[in-house]
């Protein structure tokens, strides 16, 4: 029988996880680091006054299939819930409110009917996207431009002010969390595809029920080894002998010698790790810029909105979930214009746009509130600069990450998952630097 494998994991975020669960189900010995103090990197939670509190609301699609099938696999799927048919509710400030919503009909005419009566564009608006969407079907991702921009496509599409507030901006600011001149056309064609234009259950929001650290506390305990508040400060990679990686950790002098590596990392952080990234065939990790995401927190005596969520049209806070009565959380992508606001000034923002939106929580008073903010919730590459493989030059060093190349995928917890699945994949097909252990 061959000798037990040992793989290093850094990161214990959702795609260092994802790598984790992965090798150990191929027989290998899995240790993740991790330099925080906390799991799921990311998607997150911790506790604020004794609230346990997700460090932003995190959705997801039911198109999303290695991020569900990555919470079943840790038993977690019941802390799921996914809508039966897609259905967003959409709020005005002057007190309209529309839906859009799945009919019967197949994919891409699912939305037609609830699309006809939606109150918030005029009927020339309704033509303008219908339009764009047309065009979309047509030309699919592989019809667009590499150096195009989906603002740059919007606007060779024709659409305005009217049909961006009331149409765009509510489901792809936060499906892309950036300023639509710093998103790749091609990268909004894939969400548009994939999400909305292939299957009429691809859409429908999904989220989890129970703070987002117990998924990943879940998929941890099935490790051999997770070591939190333990920085990892760069890794060697040697081309034989018993020592194939080497591990350095904050404050010891010896490192620890594994077989192979999975660095899921931000790209900066990447960097720093490897030295010199392009020794492992990796270039422009400096071209991948942050974008941050930030949420409100906020408690209330007032009663249940009577609704999951809703999107509140020209407002800061963008989307607005009842995550239990009396709780709600409000999200606001690409943040940067808010992000260094004070804490009470948020909140009171927050309060005083959640009341003007939901006339049931006028008279209502505020309990409580928080802000968590995410500086670094999604990275992007420049234009003209492509996401890396999970595969290094090194046969024992892979890479993973959201923010790295999945297929088309942008930077989300399904992008996680899916590159620290690939990540595994990379090491396991490397016969020299793993071995499978025999049944």
């Amino acid at each position: 029988m061959a000798q037990q494998q040992r793989v290093a994991v850094i990161g214990a975020g959702l795609a260092g996880l994802a790598a984790a669960l992965e090798l150990k189900d191929a027989g290998v010995r899995v240790e993740v680091f991790e330099r925080s103090r906390l799991l799921g990197g990311r998607a997150t939670s911790f506790a604020i006054d004794d609230r346990e509190v997700d460090n932003g609301q995190h959705v997801f699609l039911a198109c999303c299939t290695a991020f569900v099938a990555f919470v079943r696999r840790v038993g977690m799927e019941s802390a799921l819930h996914v809508q039966q048919r897609f259905d967003a509710l959409v709020l005005a400030r002057d007190g309209t409110s529309g839906h859009l919503r799945a009919g019967n009909a197949p994919a891409p005419f699912y939305l037609l009917a609830s699309f006809a009566g939606y109150p918030h564009l005029s009927v020339r608006g309704k033509l303008r996207v219908g339009r764009a969407l047309v065009e979309a079907l047509r030309t699919r991702r592989s019809g667009v431009r590499d150096d195009e921009t989906f603002e740059a496509w919007l606007t060779r599409m024709g659409q305005d002010a009217q049909t961006r507030s009331a149409f765009w901006d509510p489901f792809f600011v936060p499906a892309l969390n950036a300023p639509f001149d710093r998103v790749s056309c091609a990268d909004a064609m894939f969400v548009l595809e994939t999400a909305f234009l292939t299957d009429a259950s691809a859409a429908r929001f999904g989220f989890s029920t129970v703070p987002l650290a117990h998924i990943a506390a879940a998929a941890a305990s099935q490790l051999d080894a997770v070591h939190l508040a333990t920085p990892v400060v760069g890794v060697e990679a040697f081309d034989g002998g018993n020592r194939r990686v080497a591990v350095h950790l904050l404050g010891e002098t010896a490192p620890h010698a594994f077989d192979a590596v999975i660095l899921a990392v931000p790209p900066r952080v990447l960097a720093k790790l490897l030295g010199d990234a392009s020794r492992f065939g990796i270039d422009d990790l400096a071209a991948f810029e942050p974008y941050p995401i930030l949420d409100v927190h906020l408690w209330h005596d007032g009663p249940s909105i009577g609704v999951d969520f809703a999107a509140a049209l020209d407002s800061p806070l963008q989307w607005i979930f009842e995550k239990a009565p009396g709780y709600l959380c409000c999200s606001c992508s690409a943040a940067d214009a808010y992000m260094r606001l004070p804490t009470a000034e948020l909140e009171a923002l927050a309060w005083q746009e959640v009341r003007a939106f939901l006339p049931s929580l006028r008279d209502a008073a505020l309990t409580g509130s928080a802000v968590t903010r995410n500086p670094e919730a999604t990275f992007l590459p420049r234009t003209g600069v492509r996401r890396p493989g999970q595969k290094t030059t090194r046969a024992a060093v892979a890479i993973a990450g959201a923010w790295t190349d999945t297929g088309g995928w942008p930077d989300t917890m399904e992008s996680a998952v899916r590159s620290g699945t690939a990540a595994a994949h990379v090491i396991l097909g490397e016969a020299s630097a793993v071995e499978r252990r025999p049944a």
